[in-house]
């Protein structure tokens, strides 16, 4: 059945071909307890704030854009023609759940919001090198220098 444009059937069998990539060595570390955790948000939503250059169609663009936890102008960069707006167009929070965060910490349930907070395009290269060894360290760099214990990932 086609909902909203899509036709299942051709994702499907678009996404049962796409590459996974295979990585040598896992690594795991044990965060602090959620209660004294500071939180990053990071997503895959091509999100940029207004007035921004945002991010180019294609899976060239392996930058992220970083923008403050205040920041409420964001846009969203996803492209695709198969993806419904409507719901981030109703509530930022459907993808950048930054005001669930903010509740979490009033509660006491986490430790504090990160000050910064970061975008990558979900459109990448199949090897993922670029994020890999470019980007991907960068930002966690970026993420280590505020004291950032976890990282809350979201998509569109």
């Amino acid at each position: 059945m086609s909902i909203f444009g899509k036709d299942e059937v051709a994702m499907q069998k678009f996404s049962a071909g796409l590459p996974v990539p295979e990585f040598d060595v896992d690594s795991f570390n044990r965060p602090k307890a959620l209660h004294l955790a500071k939180v990053a948000i990071v997503t895959t939503a091509a999100l940029y704030r207004d007035g921004g250059d945002g991010f180019t169609l294609g899976d060239s663009d392996y930058h992220y854009e970083t923008f403050s936890r205040a920041a409420r102008d964001l846009k969203l960069g996803h492209h695709s023609v198969n993806f419904d707006r409507g719901g981030f167009a109703a509530d930022i929070n459907v993808v950048y759940p930054i005001d669930r965060l903010e509740e979490l910490r009033e509660e006491g349930a986490i430790g504090d919001v990160a000050d910064t907070h970061y975008s990558f395009a979900g459109n990448q290269s199949a090897t993922l090198s670029e994020i890999r060894l470019d980007s991907g360290p960068s930002c966690a760099r970026d993420m280590i220098k505020e004291n950032v214990d976890i990282v809350l990932l979201t998509g569109t």
